[in-house]
């Protein structure tokens, strides 16, 4: 996570928000993915045990998002 992002739990999923402006993401992952799971160090493609292949794919899809939008960043 970028140490400028914090990211909450919802009743819909994960919201993201980002100290350097005024943007927020809002994510509908349920409980798939815990608010905590990118405090730590991880890969691109590292999910939750317990996921589906579609599950994956999605939040797949969805980490690409962040990370184009600035909320991660790899190292």
């Amino acid at each position: 996570m970028h140490p400028a992002c914090r990211v909450r739990q919802e009743g819909f999923g994960l919201l993201f928000y980002d100290s350097r402006g005024p943007r927020l993401l809002f994510a509908e992952t349920g409980n798939l993915l815990p608010s905590d799971f990118y405090s730590v160090r991880r890969g691109r493609d590292e999910f939750p045990a317990g996921l589906t292949t579609g599950q994956q794919q999605a939040l797949g899809k969805f980490i690409n998002q962040l990370l184009e939008k600035g909320f991660l960043r790899e190292q």
